[in-house]
């Protein structure tokens, strides 16, 4: 049975379903990010922490417009390796209207680097110290539900936890940029959002899955 963190969520095919948006469209907002060593370390504890002093940060300066702030990707996962970088989904009510959220997360040092109307309305805002990529999108969109349980499932299932582990270390190696370190990883992550689908009785995705954007 699909676990329900929140109300209304899309139906299964929607959830199952992952879009890829314009090809066409460039979403970098100040250019192509450069290039970068891709650090993949042992799970650390303190990123949990980090997180819930970031969180608070994003509340008080949010009060009103931050519907859900959720800590995602693999440093939200206890025993996974993970790159040292926070990943969070912050949800508000349209990501479209920028104003209402990206001058307060400016106040806090975030910068504007993606903004991607054609995929889900995904806005990514990076703080560099400590290293946070902050992922905004709209109530109950499917991406944010995937990230969701993708993570718990990897809480809570140790064998696909460690071999997205052993993925993500193999990765890394001989890589600059984060895109290319996802596609090195893609096949394992389809493989475990397979298991994960069929578990909650979802329907197949009906598109490959390019992980280009996986956190």
């Amino acid at each position: 049975m699909l676990p329900k963190y929140e109300k209304n969520w899309p139906d299964a095919e929607m959830i199952a379903t992952f879009e890829e948006g314009d090809s066409q469209e460039n979403p970098w907002v100040n250019g192509k990010p450069k290039p970068e060593q891709i650090d993949v370390e042992a799970y650390d504890p303190q990123w949990h922490i980090l997180f819930e002093n970031l969180k608070e940060d994003i509340e008080q300066a949010l009060p009103e417009h931050a519907l859900a702030i959720e800590h995602v990707g693999s440093t939200a996962v206890p025993q996974l390796p993970a790159k040292p970088v926070i990943d969070i989904d912050l949800i508000v009510e349209d990501p479209e209207n920028e104003a209402l959220y990206v001058p307060a997360l400016e106040k806090l040092g975030y910068q504007l680097t993606v903004r991607e109307r054609s995929w889900y309305q995904h806005r990514m805002l990076r703080l560099n110290e400590p290293r946070v990529n902050l992922h905004v999108f709209a109530p109950n969109c499917p991406e944010h539900i995937r990230h969701i349980l993708f993570r718990d499932w990897l809480i809570t299932h140790a064998a696909d936890r460690e071999l997205y582990g052993d993925a993500k270390m193999s990765a890394k190696d001989g890589v600059d940029n984060v895109q290319t370190y996802n596609m090195k990883k893609q096949a394992v992550v389809r493989e475990i959002y397979a298991r994960l689908f069929e578990a909650y009785r979802l329907y197949q995705a009906n598109r490959a899955y390019e992980v280009t954007r996986s956190v």
